[in-house]
C-alpha cells in the first residue's frame, strides 16, 4: 500500500503535527484493567473487547502516548469494526496515575514488553483469538523491535509485528530534536514529563537532582538526569547507544514490518538502516512524518495507517501459515 500524502499538507513537520492536532480522532469503547507487574508496581491496560475467534492486537504507544493519542485510536477504530480483539497498555505513569516504582519507561524497555507479551498471550487463548500480532509506535516500535532482536525465537509466540516511526538511531533523532524548529516537539515532550518526575520525587526524595531536572531544555539532558540513571544507563550517550533497535534488526525472526517516513523530523533519513532480517521489511515511504500519514481531503482521515498495518499483518501470517502447511504435506 502506496502513501500517497495530500497535497494540502506539505512536508515532514505539518505531516507530523497536523494529524494528531487537528484531524478528528474516532470514539473506541475502551475496557481497562489495572494488572500487577512484577516488581510490585503497576500498569493500566485499555482493552476493546472483539469476537471469539477473531486476532488480537496490541499497541505499545509512544512516548508521552496513551490510548488516547491519535494513532491509537484510529488503529483500535479499525481493529473494532473488523470485531478483533485489542489492547494498549500504558507505559509506566502514562495512564494518568504516577506510578509507584522508582523508575518511568524508556526505548529499549524490552523486559517490560515480554512479560506483558506473554501475559497477552494467555489472554489469547482465552479468547480464541486465532493470531496474536504487536505493533509499537515512535519509542514503543523501537521498545517491540528491541524485544524482538532479543527474543529471538522464542518471540515466535507472536504472528507478526509492525513498528512505526521508530527512532531506531537514537542518538542520531537526538540530535535532530535538539535542534532549530524540532525544538519544539522537545518542548511538548518535557511540558508533560518533568511534573511527572517532580511528583516522583515527592515520591522517591534525593531520586535525581531536582535543579538539574528543572533547567533541561532538551533530551540529551533530560535523559541523563532522569531517563538513564533510572533505568541501569551509564549516561545518555550509553542509553542511546544500548536502547537503539538498529543494532538487532538482523536478529529478528517474526514477520515485521518497519514503517519510517523519509520526512520524519524525528529521524532524518540518513540513518535509517538499509539492511535487516529476511523477515524484515524496511519500508520507507518519502513522505509521512512522524505517526503522520494523514489522507484525503480536508479536514483529513486517519485511516491510511491502519489499513497499511493490518494489511501487513493479515499478509505476513497467512503466507507463513500457508509456508508451513506446504512444507508439512511436502
Amino acid at each position: 500500500m502506496l502513501y500517497i500524502p495530500p497535497r494540502w499538507l506539505p512536508g515532514g513537520h505539518l505531516q507530523t503535527i497536523y494529524p494528531s492536532t487537528f484531524v478528528r480522532k474516532p470514539v473506541v469503547a475502551y475496557r481497562r484493567e489495572r494488572w500487577e507487574a512484577p516488581d510490585g508496581d503497576f500498569i493500566d491496560i485499555d482493552f476493546v473487547d472483539g469476537q471469539p475467534g477473531r486476532p488480537l492486537v496490541v499497541l505499545f504507544h509512544g512516548l508521552e502516548g496513551s490510548s488516547d493519542s491519535h494513532y491509537s485510536r484510529a488503529l483500535m477504530a479499525e481493529v473494532a469494526r473488523r470485531g478483533w480483539h485489542g489492547a494498549i497498555p500504558h507505559f509506566r505513569g502514562c495512564s494518568g496515575e504516577i506510578n509507584l516504582a522508582p523508575r518511568f519507561y524508556h526505548s529499549g524497555d524490552s523486559a517490560e514488553l515480554d512479560w506483558i507479551i506473554r501475559r497477552l498471550k494467555l489472554r489469547q487463548q482465552d479468547l480464541v483469538a486465532t493470531h496474536f500480532y504487536a505493533c509499537g509506535v515512535s519509542l514503543g516500535a523501537n521498545a517491540l523491535l528491541r524485544w524482538l532482536g532479543e527474543s529471538q525465537h522464542q518471540a515466535e509466540i507472536l504472528d507478526a509485528a509492525c513498528a512505526v516511526s521508530a527512532p531506531l538511531d537514537l542518538a542520531g533523532g537526538g540530535a535532530a530534536l535538539g535542534a532549530g524548529f524540532n525544538r519544539l516537539y522537545t518542548w511538548v515532550f518535557l511540558r508533560t514529563m518533568r511534573p511527572k518526575c517532580l511528583a516522583k520525587l515527592d515520591q522517591f526524595p534525593g531520586l535525581f537532582d531536582r535543579e538539574a531536572l528543572l533547567s533541561a531544555r532538551d533530551l540529551y539532558a533530560f535523559d541523563n538526569i532522569v531517563t538513564a540513571p533510572l533505568h541501569g544507563y551509564r549516561n545518555t550517550e550509553d542509553y542511546w547507544d544500548r536502547a537503539s533497535a538498529k543494532h538487532i534488526l538482523h536478529d529478528i525472526t517474526v514477520p515485521t514490518l518497519v514503517l519510517n517516513a523519509r520526512n520524519d523530523p524525528f529521524l532524518p533519513e540518513q540513518h535509517l538502516p538499509r539492511t535487516a532480517a529476511p523477515e524484515v521489511v524496511l519500508d520507507y515511504p518519502e513522505q509521512g512524518g512522524h505517526v503522520g500519514f494523514a489522507a484525503g481531503g480536508p479536514p483529513g482521515r486517519l485511516d491510511w495507517l491502519p489499513r497499511r498495518l493490518l494489511h501487513f499483518l493479515e499478509g505476513r501470517s497467512e503466507s507463513s501459515f500457508a509456508a508451513q502447511a506446504e512444507a508439512f504435506h511436502g
